[in-house]
């Protein structure tokens, strides 16, 4: 199946921030609800043990998280409680993750570092994960986002990272598949089972996905066009190829565990 480099409605300038607002929690409803991403903590897990042993300002760096692209908050509020507890202990010093978007859902960010006891916060300044700020510092991630970006736009990121000297890992519960392409209109069900749950709550929500059904349509639209601009394993090689420094290690792969298979690009610099 080839790619397809297609518009997807919630991300457009034009549409309204409320109703995106409630595409964006609902998305990050559903993932959560499934724990799609809860099988790649051990792999964030290493990317911070990896970058351990660098000089005393870096290991600082490598306690913070910048996740780009955090739409309705992210999967944080699971992977922070996997990543602070280690051996049936809980380790939350130093790791604080910092949520960023181009477009900020100020409301579902305040709701998730509230949860997190504030061990999740957010950068309140709209952030382009091709351009983040010199201040973001640590570990950065995008998820179920990087398949919004061209190619060119795609390495941009990675290089922009590079360049800065950050780790990165890109990880995709969407795929190239008609398997995965039927699992939206599955979740499609679910919206209307669960849109009620959703939080923050709000009566618009319920509005426009049960008497005028703009949601569920918009989520099931953006839904199929994510899995068919979705980057397989060895784009990502290539894109990794293009890339103008050598002093990377990078590890492409897909994790088939969990409920959904998770596509992953993990990059930080060679120790």
């Amino acid at each position: 199946m080839r790619r397809v480099q297609f518009i997807e409605l919630h991300e457009q300038r034009w549409f309204p921030t409320s109703l995106r607002d409630d595409v964006t929690d609902a998305m990050q409803f559903g993932f959560n609800l499934l724990h799609a991403y809860a099988p790649i903590a051990p792999l964030l897990q290493s990317v911070i043990d990896s970058t351990g042993n660098r000089t005393n300002a870096q290991q600082s760096s490598a306690e913070s998280i910048v996740d780009m692209c955090s739409g309705g908050g992210g999967p944080w509020l699971d992977l922070a409680r996997q990543l602070r507890c280690r051996d049936g202990e809980e380790n939350s010093a130093g790791l604080q993750i910092w949520l960023t978007d181009k477009y900020l859902n100020l409301e579902a960010f305040q709701s998730v570092s509230a949860s997190s006891d504030h061990h999740i916060t957010f950068y309140p300044e709209p952030v382009d994960a091709m351009k983040v700020p010199g201040a973001l510092k640590g570990l950065r991630t995008m998820f179920t986002s990087f398949h919004h970006f061209s190619p060119e736009d795609a390495c941009a990121i990675l290089q922009n990272a590079v360049e800065a000297g950050e780790s990165i890992g890109i990880f995709e519960a969407t795929k190239r598949a008609p398997s995965t392409i039927g699992l939206m209109f599955a979740g499609i069900l679910l919206l209307f089972l669960h849109t009620p749950r959703i939080r923050p709550f709000r009566w618009s929500r319920l509005l426009w996905t049960y008497l005028i059904p703009i949601i569920p349509l918009v989520l099931l639209f953006d839904g199929v066009v994510s899995c068919l601009r979705t980057y397989r394993p060895q784009e990502l090689r290539e894109m990794v190829e293009k890339l103008t420094s050598c002093q990377y290690q990078w590890e492409i792969g897909e994790l088939a565990t969990g409920r959904m298979p998770v596509t992953y690009l993990i990059g930080y610099p060679k120790a």
